[in-house]
């Protein structure tokens, strides 16, 4: 293959040498995202003028952006959010894409569990007080028993229901696709509205692609329905949350906590979240683990090489 590949995920190849090589196997001319950093639109076109294939994180390949893609032949998102992607113009261009299923599940669902004790548990906020020698003890709550509600429940939503187990907690869930083979089998209980997820659950869980129909899913009316002991965790999409709202629930202490691991601008546009002590913020890790990256990677390469031997 005679291609030129533009690769912009910063992680990519980072702990493995097997995804670059995958694509320098076939003789592909990798080119590397050039600024160390998620890249702006103008910088975007600038680079996919000239490419055959893509391999992309979370930079933007709008309508605007893709346009200027006269060459381009297949996107490999690495990943499974395909929101920074028009697919529509995607598809209209024949130009496929593809996302890497499953490669990051297991780490997602581990680091949704892990924002869920953080946030319970107040586990960032007394290991600031301690460093201060503030030795007072500072009553959380408990998961165990718990109400766990899921918005969401494909791969990475059934993982954490999965962990959810060793916790004893009952795992309600929303989702408009029912699998009541998997529900019966595991124990987990579909509701009829999102509202009850909202009104019943003690941590809530968001697994959902961000669209038209999700943005802002949750906001003032949801957070008031919500415990005031209750915990929300996004390790999905920063746009299913509205973020003034969220502030304000966190703030006033609506409820309890929050474990967010993305926002709808990264680093948040609302800086008064940082100052939260009942926020546990994540930098859109939730996916990056050695083991992760490394399936992404390859997972990406591999369906690059595919669409481009066809």
């Amino acid at each position: 293959m005679s291609y030129k590949v533009l690769v912009t995920p910063r992680s990519f190849g980072k702990h493995s040498q097997e995804p670059i090589d995958l694509l320098k196997e076939k003789g592909l001319d990798i080119i590397h995202n050039p600024y160390g950093r998620i890249m702006t639109k103008d910088e975007m076109i600038e680079q996919v003028k000239d490419i055959d294939g893509v391999i992309v994180g979370v930079d933007p390949l709008d309508a605007d952006v893709l346009k200027h893609a006269q060459k381009l032949k297949v996107i490999s998102k690495y990943g499974v959010g395909t929101d920074n992607i028009d697919v529509d113009f995607a598809k209209q261009n024949n130009i496929p894409v593809t996302v890497t299923q499953n490669a990051n599940a297991d780490a997602v669902a581990d680091y949704a569990l892990a924002l869920m004790l953080s946030s319970a548990r107040k586990v960032v906020h007394i290991d600031q007080e301690c460093r201060h020698l503030n030795w007072n003890k500072i009553t959380t709550v408990d998961m165990h028993k718990k109400t766990l509600g899921l918005v969401g429940l494909g791969n990475i939503g059934k993982k954490v229901a999965r962990r959810a187990q060793g916790f004893d907690m009952k795992v309600l869930a929303y989702d408009l696709f029912h699998d009541k083979a998997y529900a019966e089998e595991s124990g987990v209980e579909y509701v009829d509205t999102v509202d009850k997820i909202f009104s019943q659950a003690d941590f809530i869980s968001l697994h959902l692609p961000l669209n038209e129909h999700t943005q802002h899913l949750v906001g003032a009316k949801q957070f008031e329905m919500m415990k005031s002991t209750a915990v929300i965790i996004n390790t999905a999409r920063g746009g299913l949350i509205d973020e003034k709202a969220l502030f304000h629930a966190l703030n006033e202490k609506q409820i309890w906590g929050a474990g967010i691991d993305v926002f709808e601008q990264e680093p948040p546009s609302n800086t008064e979240l940082l100052s939260l002590n009942n926020l546990v913020i994540g930098s859109h890790c939730a996916a990056s683990t050695v083991q992760a990256v490394d399936n992404m990677g390859i997972m990406a390469s591999q369906n690059l090489i595919n669409a481009l031997s066809k």
